[in-house]
């Protein structure tokens, strides 16, 4: 009988496994090593270039007494020397868990369809699940609670963005994003986290002012203004995105908001020095937390949680 699960989404979870998720998050962050994964190998598919992801997989693999393998997009060479089921099918025989870093989200759901084994998104151009998990567990550590706090993000509507609406909304927290007129996230993202809020309490709001999103806010939160795969957009963005900066006198709107960014960040242009060096920003504590969110998920996805 199939016990593992595919985690491809925010919204392929509940609030119930996200509470779950978290506990477990915070249990293994407190007992680092444990040999849970003993004799398990994870694979690494990379599409993109990476710091915090294999990092924190691998180390999150080495702690719970299992293995990882690393694999390159000029080595495997993905759907063009070898279709993608023809190497799911392959790594369902070798490994127990994949997890995939992808420009296109359409490449992670054909690579589960063949794959027997379960995977991960390491992120895709849609969503960053395993992002959010972490960035939940942060602002969870630091404000106590997550329910009820608000988050305010501002900058674009990207695939940080799309997960960050839905395991808010999951967690009964409020969010508000602004963005540039064009620039929102994903219709359907937001009427799904709309429909969970309705459920949990979770108030949504997409918005174009960033002093209006981040006053009062629990946590303000931004990305680059040009993901990757949108270098050529770099230039034009910069000039439209200009207004959404996070610096001193936006910050000073919410002033006991903790400062969040998933890194890396482009210094200068979508924060300011002074605010991300600031003593209010956590960002590496998100970043040391998706080593630990990453050993729940693995689990969950294993079908141990």
């Amino acid at each position: 009988m199939q016990r593992y699960r595919h985690f491809l989404s925010v919204a392929e979870l509940t609030s119930e496994v996200i509470e779950v998720l978290l506990a477990r998050s915070v249990a293994l962050k407190q007992s680092l090593r444990t040999q849970m994964l003993a004799n398990y190998t994870l694979a690494l598919i990379f599409e993109k270039p990476s710091l915090r992801t294999r990092v924190s997989f691998e180390l999150a693999m080495v702690e719970m007494g299992g293995s990882c393998l690393v694999l390159r997009p000029e080595e495997i060479q993905m759907g063009r020397r070898e279709t993608i089921a023809d190497i799911a099918a392959y790594l369902s025989r070798n490994v127990k868990v994949a997890a995939l870093r992808v420009f296109a989200h359409a490449t992670l759901t054909e690579f589960a369809a063949a794959a027997r084994i379960p995977i991960i998104n390491a992120l895709s151009d849609l969503e960053h699940p395993c992002q959010a998990i972490a960035d939940i567990l942060t602002i969870q550590e630091h404000r106590g609670t997550v329910a009820g706090k608000r988050l305010a993000y501002v900058g674009d509507g990207n695939n940080v963005c799309h997960s960050l609406l839905l395991a808010a909304s999951l967690t009964g927290m409020h969010m508000t994003v602004a963005c540039p007129c064009g620039f929102e996230p994903a219709e359907e993202i937001v009427a799904k986290a709309r429909e969970y809020g309705t459920r949990t309490g979770a108030i949504i709001e997409i918005g174009h002012d960033p002093s209006a999103a981040v006053r009062g806010a629990d946590a303000i939160y931004t990305d680059v203004w040009a993901s990757m795969g949108q270098e050529h957009e770099a230039v034009a963005r910069k000039a439209k995105f200009a207004p959404f900066q996070i610096n001193a006198r936006l910050v000073a709107q919410a002033p006991e908001a903790i400062i969040m960014h998933c890194l890396p960040a482009h210094r200068g242009e979508e924060i300011t020095n002074e605010v991300l060096d600031s003593n209010r920003s956590v960002v590496f504590d998100q970043a040391e937390n998706r080593r630990h969110a990453q050993k729940a998920v693995l689990l969950y996805a294993l079908g141990m949680l």
